[in-house]
């Protein structure tokens, strides 16, 4: 069975191909658009995007973010609340924090980080049909890191002021070296392609463990009892 954990870049997409059971035989690559990995041949797509999108934003975010952080500690500020439908929708910027002002309790503009998220979170919704939920699964890294280290959230970050933290991505490496991926994959000499950065893969490879982790059946949803949008998209972070 092939799996593919998938995480966004500059570029595009960084996805890890691995079959079931064979994480030292992980590969990489980059791609300019999702529709390039859903015309794979892989059985199960985790990706690091938000797929449900909330007509509201209430308190502080969809279930399965709430429950994301309450696991992750010091890691928690990585989850971020994903706006309205509507918000997502915009193009411009300020449109989209007007659209989110109307349609957040309490009312909240959105932050540059999450709005630069907003074309890859269009490009999986507009692709979506019904069914793809048991093949495409939104995934978080830290909370796939979390359970791959026992339940136990990374002490140290991926990054720092924006810059890579060479001791919170050494930490990553030791934990999917565990499982299986090889220290070569997981630490290339060679600049990656789609100015993908050594966070992005290893981000990629975690998932890419969820998705392992779904084919087997040990997978863990927040919430466990899934939500869905207005749409019919599956509002849950499975790892």
């Amino acid at each position: 069975m092939r799996l593919v954990g998938v995480d966004g870049c500059p570029g595009g997409w960084i996805a890890v191909f691995m079959t079931l059971g064979r994480p030292e035989e992980a590969l990489f690559s980059v791609h300019a658009a999702f529709s390039e990995i859903v015309a794979s041949n892989a059985a199960i797509i985790s990706v690091d995007m938000p797929i449900g999108l909330p007509d509201r934003l209430e308190g502080r975010g969809r279930a399965c973010e709430v429950e994301a952080r309450a696991r992750l500690g010091p890691r928690q500020s990585s989850v971020f609340a994903t706006p309205s439908r509507s918000a997502v929708m915009e193009v411009d910027y300020r449109a989209a924090c007007d659209a989110s002002l109307k349609t957040s309790d309490p009312p909240r503009k959105v932050s540059k980080q999450a709005y630069n998220l907003f074309p890859k979170i269009r490009e999986i919704d507009a692709l979506w049909r019904p069914g793809m939920e048991s093949r495409i699964y939104e995934t978080h890294p830290e909370l796939a890191f979390w359970a791959l280290n026992d339940e136990a959230p990374m002490t140290l970050p991926k990054k720092i002021k924006s810059r890579p933290n060479p001791d919170g991505l050494e930490q990553r490496r030791t934990a999917l070296s565990k499982v299986g991926f090889s220290r070569e994959f997981l630490t290339p000499t060679e600049r990656l392609p789609g100015r993908a950065g050594a966070d992005d893969l290893l981000d990629a490879a975690v998932c890419a463990w969820s998705a392992s982790r779904i084919a087997r059946g040990s997978e863990a949803h927040f919430p466990e009892t899934p939500e869905f949008d207005g749409f019919g998209r599956p509002m849950a972070i499975t790892v």
